[in-house]
């Protein structure tokens, strides 16, 4: 287990690179390789690539998320990150959203109204 300085320190990065995945997604409109390549580069840091977000399965990226630590806010912040990332391009990762979405409020043990609504309007734009 991770001394708490530690867990902090990856928090806080974690914190940043989804902040800035967040801020990407606004960004590309037309996804060439330019911008899915910004994309690729923050998520590298997950071991991740647009490519490999593609292709997962939901349970596959849970098990993903986990082995980074990611607590629940994190994952929120990443389930909204597929959510906006699908909005204006050829592909939909609202399935993989909504799994992530809906992990946290099985497995946190706590009901959340926002994420119950975030679910309910990822599934009416399927």
């Amino acid at each position: 287990m991770l001394n708490k300085g530690l867990r902090d320190e990856k928090k806080v990065r974690i914190d940043n690179i989804l902040k800035t995945l967040l801020s990407f997604v606004f960004v590309p409109k037309f996804w060439n390789v330019e911008d899915t390549n910004l994309i690729d580069n923050q998520l590298t840091d997950f071991g991740l690539t647009t490519e490999i977000l593609i292709q997962i399965e939901e349970k596959d990226l849970m098990v993903f998320l986990d082995q980074y630590d990611l607590d629940w806010i994190q994952k929120e912040q990443f389930a909204d990150f597929l959510i906006v990332f699908s909005k204006e391009n050829p592909f939909d990762l609202s399935e993989k959203a909504i799994a992530i979405y809906e992990h946290i409020q099985s497995e946190s043990k706590t009901f959340s109204f926002e994420i119950f609504n975030k679910i309910v309007a990822a599934k009416a734009k399927l």
